[in-house]
């Protein structure tokens, strides 16, 4: 499963309109594949789409709900190619850490969508359809990892929304 179809499918089948824009990575930016499954399910479809390179880092290194993420946010989003944008693709996995500071960035008024949500909601669908889905008692999570710093794991416990606990493994071996 990749996660750029689940998105595509659920925006395509809920009668988006207007202006989308899309934002993410440079790679995923410059591979344009948001917009051209996105034209093919959808031809008429206004879509920009935006390299912004420096989210990742600013969440990997802890500046979240601050001035710096603010700042970075806000010369990204007041881009003349965003305006007027009435749907924004979240097209990183990590965006949605800062998605209600884009919310309010845009005052609420245009529809986030979060990829990682629905690359989610679509795998718990497979899974289900597959008998492979766990039910009942909530399972044992063990987290590896190759290098740790404490603002790493301050990151990983705000996407599972619990607390973790990280082992390290020299995976170079």
């Amino acid at each position: 499963m990749n996660v750029i179809d689940p998105v595509v499918s659920r925006i395509t089948s809920s009668g988006v309109t207007g202006k989308v824009g899309v934002i993410g990575t440079k790679g995923t930016i410059h591979s344009g594949t948001y917009e051209k499954k996105l034209r093919a399910r959808q031809p008429g479809m206004e879509i920009v789409s935006m390299p912004t390179p420096l989210l990742v880092p600013m969440i990997e290194e802890g500046f979240v709900y601050d001035d710096i993420s603010n700042a970075i946010i806000r010369a990204y989003l007041s881009s003349e190619k965003l305006k007027n944008i009435r749907t924004l693709i979240l097209g990183c996995t990590h965006y949605p850490i800062i998605k209600n500071q884009i919310r309010k960035y845009y005052d609420f008024r245009v529809d986030i969508i979060d990829s990682a949500q629905i690359v989610a909601e679509e795998l718990k669908e497979v899974l289900s359809r597959q008998g492979l889905l766990a039910s009942g008692k909530k399972g044992e999570h063990r987290f590896f990892v190759s290098d740790h710093t404490d603002y790493f794991g301050k990151v990983a416990r705000m996407f599972f929304d619990e607390d973790i606990s990280l082992e390290l493994k020299d995976l170079w071996l």
